[in-house]
């Protein structure tokens, strides 16, 4: 589910509802967009796996953000902890079990909702449908690009630097060499004056 909540005074268009996420993870590309400078951020010793294809990434520090989902008739506004990451995704967040747990936050997957209760009644968010497929589309290409290049990496290291220097066999020696090597013969019946072919003079004329 893709929705779109204020994060940290800016409305984000492109965030992840992931109920299977233990954390809320945004990324450094999303924080510069935001004006938010990265002196900002806590330490922070959390590892990621799984988000690189066979590769660890470590978070970039923490940041705490007010997050608001809702209108100015009736919001919901609480403060998250996001761990920073730097690579590259197609969504600007993923909000993960400890952003359903502060805002009390019920979804619906059938029908793209999410509902939680405000200071005026239940507030209901509606996820953006074409906005998650186009969100699908780029991050199946990102996985794409990223398993490449871990698979160039591999190559390189088990590569042998002296079969990719080694000079290779001047094609002039292997090349077939006309002169020499074959011979003319007629195979045209009736047209005695026809063009020979040349066949190789090991072969019967026959």
């Amino acid at each position: 589910m893709v929705v779109d909540p204020v994060v940290g005074g800016t409305r984000l268009t492109k965030v992840l509802m992931d109920g299977g996420s233990g954390l809320n993870i945004l990324y450094a590309e999303t924080l510069r967009g935001m004006g938010i400078p990265m002196s900002k951020l806590s330490e922070s010793n959390m590892r990621f796996h799984g988000v690189i294809p066979g590769k660890k990434a470590d978070s970039l520090g923490q940041i705490t953000l007010e997050m608001v989902f809702g209108d100015s008739t009736n919001y919901r506004k609480e403060k998250l902890t996001f761990e920073v990451v730097d690579f590259h995704s197609a969504y600007h967040a993923i909000l993960g079990r400890a952003a359903y747990a502060r805002f009390m936050a019920r979804p619906c997957y059938v029908y793209l909702k999410l509902e939680m209760l405000g200071p005026r009644g239940m507030i209901i968010v509606t996820g953006n449908r074409q906005r998650a497929e186009e969100c699908l589309r780029k991050g199946s290409k990102i996985a794409d690009e990223q398993m490449a290049a871990v698979e160039m990496e591999e190559y390189k290291k088990n590569a042998d630097p002296s079969d990719l220097l080694r000079a290779k066999k001047p094609a002039s020696n292997s090349a077939f060499r006309l002169t020499g090597e074959t011979k003319a013969v007629h195979i045209h019946l009736t047209d005695p004056n026809a063009a020979p072919t040349h066949i190789s003079t090991t072969l019967d004329s026959k």
